[in-house]
C-alpha cells in the first residue's frame, strides 16, 4: 500500500463537512475488477480499499447507473475513506459488464456469484454488508432472498423487494414512472452530450409514447429498441402470471436475520414498500430500523443525503466492527406539517380513529348525517384526462405540491372542514370508504388528502389509485375501501383537511383503455355522499410525548 493511499483525500475532507460527517479516516486505492459468473459473463467493477492494515470489513454495492456517480454513499467513497473495502460493481449488460440487461429478473444469481467471488479475494475477511437505494436497493433484496453466511447487516434506501406490485399495484400501470425510468436507462450510456440532450428534451419527447396507443408501440420512437422490457411488463399485467416471478423478492422478509437499516420518504414512489419490509421484520422480531424523511424517490440522494450518510455510516460501524450503537431508536420519522424529527419506538404508534363524514355543500364534518345527502357527480374523459399533480413519482412533477389548479377542475370533487380548532396529527394510513356508481365499468378512482392552509393552498399528504373492477355492471353502486399512503402528518389549528377524488391521475398512472386496450370512453362517477366517509388514524398521546 503506497503512502499517497493512507492519506485522506482532500475532496473527502470536503464531502464529510457538507455531509455533516467527521473527518475521513483513510485513503484509499481504486482498481477495475472483472467478476466472473457461472454462465461466462464477467461484470465489471470497481474495488476501492481502504489504506489501513486493519480493514473494517467489506460493502458490496451493486448498481445498473454506473460508478461515476455524484453521490459518494452510492459510490462507496466515503466508507472506503472510513476503513471499509468496497465493490461497486455495475450489473450486467451496463456500463463495460458483458451481457443483457433485463432489469431485476438477473440479481439474484449475479448477486450470489458475486459473494462466491468475494469469498476468494485475499482481502476479503468475510464480513460483509450490502447497501443502496433503489434498484441498488433491489438488487439486495434479490441476493437477501439467500442470504451468504458473511452477510452481517444490509442497509436499504427507498428500494421494492415487489417489482411487479410496483407496476401494476393500483391495477393501473404506473406510465409515468416507468416509462420515465425505461427512457433514462435507454440513454445512459450515449455520452455526457446524449444524456444531457435526452435530460433536457425528456419531458417533450415523452408525451407522445404516453398519449399514444397501443402504449408499447408509441414508446419505440423514443426507447428506440432498447427497452425491450417496457413492452414485456405491459403484455403481462395479470399479477398471478409465474412471468413475474423473477421480479418478487419478497420471500427475504420471511429469511432474513440479520440487522437490517430501511430509509425511505414520505413522498417516495416504494414508500408503501418499505413500509411492509419494516412491517414484516419487526413482526418476526428481526433487528429492523426505519428512518422516514420528508423526501421524493430521488430528494433521498439530494435533501437527504446528510442523513442517509450519517446513519448508514453509524450503522455500518455498529454492526461490522461492534461500535456504539447507532440510533437513540428503533424508528426515526419527520412529521410533515410542522418539519420536525421524532424518535419513535416503532411505527407506527397508537393511534385513535376519527371520522370525518361527506357531507352535501362539499363539507367534511366530524357529524354524521342523519339522512339522505344526496350525491355529487363528475365524468372522466380519458381523451382530457385528469392531470398528476406531485404525489410519490419518480419522474414529472412530483412530492407536495399546490393542488388548487386541479381541485378547480370540472372532473374533480372536493371535500372540505371547517378551520380545525386544535392541531390533528395523522399518523398511520388513512382510510376511504366511498360509496360509488359508474356508468362505465372500465373506470378508475383517485383519492388524495390535501392540508389547506389560511392562506388557500392546498398540499397533499396522501392519495391512493384503484382500477375498478370491470366485473360490476354499469350504474351498479360499489362500495369501495380505499387505504391510503402511510403518512406521519400535523394540520395545524386554524388550517383545514380537503378529501379530493378524480377518475384518473394522467400520466402518473395509465388511462383506463377499455376491454381491448384501445378504447377511451369517459365515464361518470356518482359518488353516493352519506355512505362515504373518511377515517383518519390520530395520534393517541399528546404530540409532546411522541418525540
Amino acid at each position: 500500500m503506497d503512502k499517497a493511499s493512507r492519506r485522506p483525500r482532500p475532496a473527502d475532507a470536503l464531502v464529510s463537512r457538507f455531509l455533516g460527517l467527521p473527518p475521513a479516516s483513510h485513503g484509499y486505492t481504486s482498481e477495475q475488477v472483472r467478476t466472473p459468473m457461472r454462465d461466462g459473463v464477467r461484470l465489471l467493477g470497481d474495488h476501492l480499499a481502504p489504506g489501513t492494515a486493519t480493514p473494517k470489513g467489506t460493502v458490496l454495492i451493486r448498481t445498473p447507473y454506473g460508478r461515476s456517480l455524484p453521490n459518494p454513499v452510492m459510490n462507496g467513497t466515503v466508507f472506503a475513506a472510513r476503513g471499509y473495502h468496497v465493490l461497486l460493481q455495475s450489473v450486467r449488460g451496463t456500463f463495460g459488464s458483458e451481457g443483457v440487461f433485463r432489469p431485476m429478473s438477473q440479481e439474484a444469481e449475479d448477486g450470489q456469484d458475486t459473494v462466491a467471488w468475494l469469498r476468494e479475494q485475499p482481502w476479503f475477511d468475510g464480513n460483509l454488508a450490502t447497501l443502496g437505494a433503489s434498484y441498488l436497493a433491489w438488487s439486495q433484496w434479490a441476493l437477501l432472498q439467500d442470504p451468504p453466511p458473511e452477510l452481517r447487516t444490509a442497509v436499504l434506501y427507498v428500494g421494492p423487494h415487489d417489482f411487479r406490485e410496483a407496476v401494476f399495484g393500483t391495477g393501473a400501470f404506473t406510465l409515468g414512472d416507468f416509462l420515465g425510468w425505461s427512457y433514462q436507462i435507454a440513454h445512459q450510456e450515449d455520452g455526457l452530450a446524449g444524456r444531457l440532450f435526452s435530460m433536457v428534451t425528456a419531458k417533450r419527447r415523452l408525451r407522445p409514447a404516453q398519449e399514444g396507443l397501443p402504449l408499447a408501440d408509441a414508446a419505440e420512437p423514443v426507447l428506440l429498441g432498447r427497452a425491450p422490457w417496457y413492452r414485456e411488463w405491459l403484455e403481462h399485467p395479470d399479477g398471478d402470471d409465474p412471468w413475474w416471478t423473477p421480479y418478487r423478492a419478497g420471500a427475504a422478509l420471511a429469511r432474513l436475520d440479520i440487522p437490517v437499516l430501511l430509509i425511505g420518504g414520505w413522498q417516495d414512489l416504494f414508500l408503501d414498500q418499505t413500509m411492509a419490509q419494516y412491517e414484516a421484520l419487526r413482526a418476526r422480531g428481526a433487528d429492523v430500523a426505519l428512518t422516514i424523511g420528508p423526501w421524493t424517490h430521488l430528494q433521498a440522494g439530494m435533501q437527504g443525503a446528510g442523513v442517509l450518510t450519517r446513519e448508514s455510516v453509524a450503522w455500518l460501524d455498529q454492526h461490522l466492527t461492534n461500535g456504539p450503537a447507532a440510533r437513540k431508536s428503533p424508528v426515526r420519522a419527520y412529521r410533515t406539517g410542522e418539519r420536525a424529527w421524532h424518535e419513535l419506538p416503532a411505527w407506527p404508534p397508537p393511534a385513535d380513529p376519527a371520522t370525518f363524514h361527506l357531507r352535501a355543500g362539499r363539507r367534511l364534518t366530524t357529524t354524521a348525517p342523519d339522512g339522505p345527502e344526496g350525491v355529487a357527480e363528475f365524468v372522466h374523459d380519458p381523451a382530457d384526462p385528469t392531470p398528476s399533480v406531485g404525489g410519490r413519482t419518480l419522474t414529472g412533477s412530483m412530492g407536495v405540491r399546490d393542488n388548487r389548479a386541479l381541485e378547480a377542475r370540472r372532473d374533480v370533487l372536493t371535500f372540505t372542514t371547517d378551520p380545525l380548532p386544535t392541531a390533528v396529527d395523522v399518523i398511520g394510513r388513512p382510510e376511504l370508504t366511498l360509496t360509488v356508481a359508474v356508468d362505465n365499468p372500465y373506470a378508475d378512482v383517485f383519492v388524495r388528502l390535501c392540508d389547506v392552509d389560511p392562506r388557500g393552498r392546498s398540499r397533499n399528504f396522501a392519495d391512493q389509485y384503484l382500477r375498478l373492477d370491470a366485473s360490476v355492471p354499469a350504474g351498479e353502486p360499489q362500495r369501495l375501501t380505499l387505504t391510503l399512503d402511510p403518512c406521519f402528518h400535523r394540520l395545524l389549528a386554524g388550517n383545514r383537511l380537503r378529501l379530493l377524488i378524480a377518475g384518473g391521475a394522467f400520466p402518473r398512472f395509465d388511462r383506463n383503455r377499455g376491454p381491448d386496450g384501445a378504447g377511451l370512453a369517459a365515464a361518470r362517477h356518482t359518488v353516493d355522499i352519506a355512505g362515504s366517509a373518511l377515517t383518519l388514524p390520530v395520534a393517541a398521546a399528546p404530540p409532546s410525548t411522541i418525540r
